[in-house]
Formats: C-alpha cells, structure tokens, sequence
C-alpha cells in the first residue's frame, strides 16, 4: 500500500506537468489552478493535513513547469511563437496559419491606350464652322477631360460631314470644323503641344447611310483620337 501512495502523486504529477507543457505561457494561471487542484488530491493521499500544503506546492510547480516549457504567443496574434513566422505582428492585424499577414492584393489597372471621342451633337451654324452657344457648352465638357489627360497623349481631330453637297466643298467644310473645334478646345487650357493632326475627311468616312436623315445626321460628327 505504501508504494501505491509513494508512486500514485509522482504519476499525478507527471501528468499535470505533461498536460502543461502544450499550453502557451498566456495561459500559466490556468496551470497552476489545475496543478493546485492536483496537489491538493495529491496531499490528501497522504493526509488531510497535507491537503493545503499539496495545492500551494502542486499549483507553484505547475505554474512555474507551464511558464518555462510552455509555448508563448508574444504578439498575441493567436499563433505559437514556435509557429510563427512573423513575430511583432501588430495587435488587431489578422494573420493566416503561420502568423504573418496576408499579402496585399495589387490591382492593376488597364490603361486604354487608345480612345476615340466622337462628337454628333456639335451642329455648328448653318452652312459654317461657327460654333453654336450649345456646342460650347458641349466642348467645355470635353476640355474638361482633356485637360486631366496624361501630359504625353496625343490628340488627333478628324472632321467628318455628310454627303450633300459637292465633295470639294465638304472636305474643305470638314477641316474648318475640325480646326474651329480644336481652337476651342485650346482657348479652354488643353495645350496645343497635345495635338499632332487637325483634318478633315469630308463626306469619304460614313458612318451611316446618307440616304436617310438620320444617317446623315451620325455622319456630321468630329473626332478626337487619343493616344496614350
């Protein structure tokens, strides 16, 4: 009977310290309560009188066996320092199985490197390239934007027109356009250094069929190319 009682707290104990050791540092208090409690069992073994004595012994040893062997979590990203890969985390940064952060995730953003702007609703006056109150209003609009345009674009402005009239008179309509267009456009702050072509296509590029009103309506347009 009396090596049962001898052997019966050191295997006890060999537990409690064995169940210890796979707890982080954080958590020696609940060691020591579970190694009190033990040595308390422990003392009672022997005697009632050693009951008090177990608990302060069994849950001072636990504790101290837990804060020594135990694995500590220093950043208290929830991941043992024996794991963690990236110690010092800051606290509140969420972290993946190894401790460390997840990489950032880089958007790229595509750049269109060429745009065309078609302009349909500058009607210009009547049989000129005089700009309307409206197509100023629109053309401001488009300088606007322009204006933020990287400093390297390159503007390009075609005018178009319709198909009544002589060709000759339309080429030469299309290219007042253009240029009337241009002009404004430079007097609202686009720099002129941006635009590398000011033409005219005349009636030569349709895009709709001249036959109908509205055909010939889409093909009265101006154009402004941008390279990126």
């Amino acid at each position: 009977m009396s090596i049962v009682r001898t052997a019966l707290p050191l295997v006890l104990l060999t537990s409690v310290l064995t169940g210890c050791a796979g707890l982080q540092k954080t958590d020696w208090p609940k060691c020591a309560v579970v190694g009190g409690v033990g040595g308390a069992a422990l003392g009672a073994i022997e005697s009632s009188s050693w009951a008090g004595w177990g608990a302060l012994l069994g849950g001072g040893l636990a504790a101290g066996y837990c804060w020594a062997h135990g694995d500590g979590d220093e950043d208290g990203d929830g991941v043992p320092d024996s794991r963690d890969k990236c110690p010092g985390t800051p606290h509140g940064v969420q972290v993946d199985a190894d401790g460390c952060p997840p990489p950032a995730v880089v958007e790229e953003v595509a750049v269109v490197k060429e745009e065309v702007i078609v302009i349909r609703d500058v009607t210009f006056e009547f049989d000129s390239a005089r700009l309307t109150a409206a197509d100023k209003e629109r053309l401001n609009k488009i300088a606007t934007r322009l204006k933020n345009e990287a400093p390297t674009a390159k503007l390009s402005v075609t005018g178009h027109t319709d198909s009544v009239g002589r060709d000759a008179y339309n080429q030469k309509l299309s290219e007042q356009r253009a240029h009337a267009v241009t002009d404004y456009l430079i007097s609202n702050g686009v720099p002129r250094a941006s635009f590398v072509s000011v033409q005219g296509a005349g009636e030569t590029r349709p895009e709709a069929d001249n036959a109908t009103a509205e055909g010939r309506a889409m093909n009265r347009r101006v154009e402004i190319r941008i390279d990126r």
